[in-house]
């Protein structure tokens, strides 16, 4: 497949998609509009119906009726008093007179002559209204004899049937002549009663159709009135959701909208009171943190102090320190250096939490600071290094430091050995920054290209993280295990790395490596700098937060593991 043809395919699913987007935000309209035409169309379609059944038979049935009263009249009248068997001649004559009287209709007398021959008289000649025009099932009910009873007095009645001849509907009629006497056939053509009700077909249909476009356009309104207040509270949500909690609602009314509204604008008020009482008492929470870890410095370079001393009676023989105390002593030094590092690690969180950290660049090679690191904790022994020297990047040292620090002490701590940390350039897209935005790859610098990436994996031999952890890993003070609430670190450790990391532009995950250990990658930007220019005019005019503190950490933040 081409670039080309790719790119229409884009194109078309961006359409399709933007297609979709309007018919969902219009689908509520479209529902109410279908559903106000449906009912509009059914009540009218019902009564439009009903009212052209009604007249149609009121119409017919009255047309009907005079023809055949005109007609039995006439039979009475007239054709009763021809002979038993009149000639052709009289029922021709007949036939004329009773089809010139009152409606006009065409009328067939059929009798036989004294001769016993079976003769016709039509009111239109031989060649108009003939006995084949007359249906058959007619024709046998008016011929057939009827038994007389109480209730039925005559052998023979006057029978009617409505008949479609080409397009013109007619009604056809025929009866004996009571007492004996000719059969008379009747027929009466029903177009104009046809075409009125073809009219009023026609303004029925008018009708429903002007109701149709009438419901629609009360759906319409009846829409708008209805979703224009859904919709602004639909935007005020999303305002609230964006952050903007002074967002409220104009009420009006006393409708269920109206309620609607009046929950939401308490709804609002009180997150945005909850919210302010929570930004209060974190920021309290962060200040008390801040002058607790400052405070604690002074009695703590005393103490210190004191406990460098009984370190050193520790390590020289012969010394004043009585074995008895020993282990005492021994701990209150352990215990001293842990509440330093805690102190030192919660100053570096407040300066996290306050926006006041900084970075302070440098050109570095990548595998030199990584080397420095190893060599100045020690752990030369336990650590391999894959790295290449001549990758240079423009970071902080130190905060490289710190996190290097941690993440290895941390593998060391957690994992096992040997604790294997390679390093390899990529060209990334630029990893999250501090804010949560997309790092700047920086412009070109210290041997590296823009948007280019420095990623260093440190994997360990231990047991892995378990899955419920992972999550959790840079979590401060979080603790894998209840039951081991007291830990040899902080639970801070990581938790600085993480900030570190995104302070640079760069961010840190963890996972298990298939071959069995935990494996934490960072990721840095090869130039830092332009995330450093960002954050200093963001603080242009203001006084800068203390930037340094906090010595490297060496790893005392727990992976979770058994």
């Amino acid at each position: 497949m081409t670039r080309e043809h790719q790119g229409g395919g884009r194109g078309w699913a961006a359409a399709r998609k933007g297609v979709w987007s309007r018919l969902r935000f219009t689908s509520l309209r479209l529902r109410l509009v279908v559903v106000f035409g449906l009912v509009a169309l059914t009540a009218a379609v019902s009564a439009s119906g009903i009212a052209y059944w009604l007249n149609r038979e009121a119409v017919l049935t009255r047309a009907q009726d005079a023809v055949l009263r005109d007609f039995e009249q006439e039979m009475q009248n007239r054709a009763g008093a021809l002979p038993t068997h009149p000639t052709q001649d009289e029922l021709q004559r007949t036939a004329g007179q009773m089809a010139a009287g009152g409606r006009h209709f065409s009328v067939l007398l059929v009798a036989r002559d004294p001769g016993g021959r079976t003769v016709y008289g039509s009111s239109g000649g031989l060649g108009g209204f003939t006995l084949e025009d007359v249906p058959a099932s007619l024709r046998e009910a008016v011929d057939k004899r009827q038994k007389t009873t109480a209730t039925n007095e005559h052998a023979y009645h006057l029978y009617w049937q409505r008949i479609v001849d080409g397009d013109t509907p007619y009604l056809v009629a025929g009866t004996k002549v009571i007492g004996g006497g000719p059969t008379g056939y009747l027929r009466e053509s029903l177009e104009p009663e046809a075409k009125d009700l073809n009219s009023l077909a026609w303004s029925l249909g008018i009708a429903t159709a002007l109701a149709l476009i009438g419901s629609a356009l009360l759906a319409q309104a009846a829409a708008s009135t209805v979703l224009k207040p859904v919709q602004r509270l639909g935007a005020a949500a999303r305002r609230l959701g964006e952050g903007r909690l002074d967002t409220r609602l104009r009420v009006s009314g006393t409708d269920e909208l109206a309620d609607l509204s009046r929950t939401f604008n308490s709804a609002a008020e009180a997150l945005e009171k909850r919210v302010a009482d929570m930004a209060a008492r974190e920021a309290a929470s962060r200040r008390f943190v801040a002058d607790m870890s400052h405070e604690l410095r002074t009695p703590l370079t005393a103490i210190t102090a004191v406990t460098e001393v009984l370190e050193e009676e520790l390590e020289f023989e012969g010394g004043g320190i009585d074995p008895m105390i020993e282990p005492a002593v021994r701990l209150v030094v352990s215990e001293t250096r842990r509440l330093n590092d805690l102190v030192e690690n919660l100053m570096e969180v407040t300066r996290f939490d306050a926006g006041t950290a900084r970075l302070v660049l440098d050109d570095v090679d990548v595998a030199d600071q990584i080397t420095a690191c190893i060599d100045a904790r020690a752990w030369l022994d336990a650590v391999e290094l894959d790295a290449e020297r001549g990758i240079h990047a423009r970071l902080d040292p130190r905060r490289l430091d710190v996190i290097l620090a941690n993440l290895i002490g941390n593998a060391l701590k957690h994992g096992g050995s040997p604790v294997r940390v390679s390093v390899t350039e990529s060209e990334g897209t630029g990893a999250p920054g501090a804010d949560g935005t997309e790092g700047a790859g920086g412009a070109e610098g210290a041997g590296g290209t823009d948007g280019a990436e420095v990623v260093i994996r440190v994997r360990d031999h231990g047991p892995g993280i378990p899955e419920d952890v992972l999550p959790h890993v840079f979590d401060r003070f979080y603790k894998a295990s209840a039951s081991r609430p007291r830990s040899e670190g902080s639970g801070l450790g990581l938790s600085i790395a993480l900030e570190n990391a995104h302070i640079h532009g760069g961010d840190i995950t963890a996972e298990n490596s298939p071959e069995g250990g935990a494996v934490f990658t960072l990721r840095l930007p090869r130039d830092a700098s332009a995330l450093a220019e960002r954050d200093a005019e963001d603080r242009a005019g203001g006084k800068d937060g203390a930037g340094g503190g906090g010595a490297g950490s060496k790893g005392e933040d727990t992976k979770g593991q058994a």
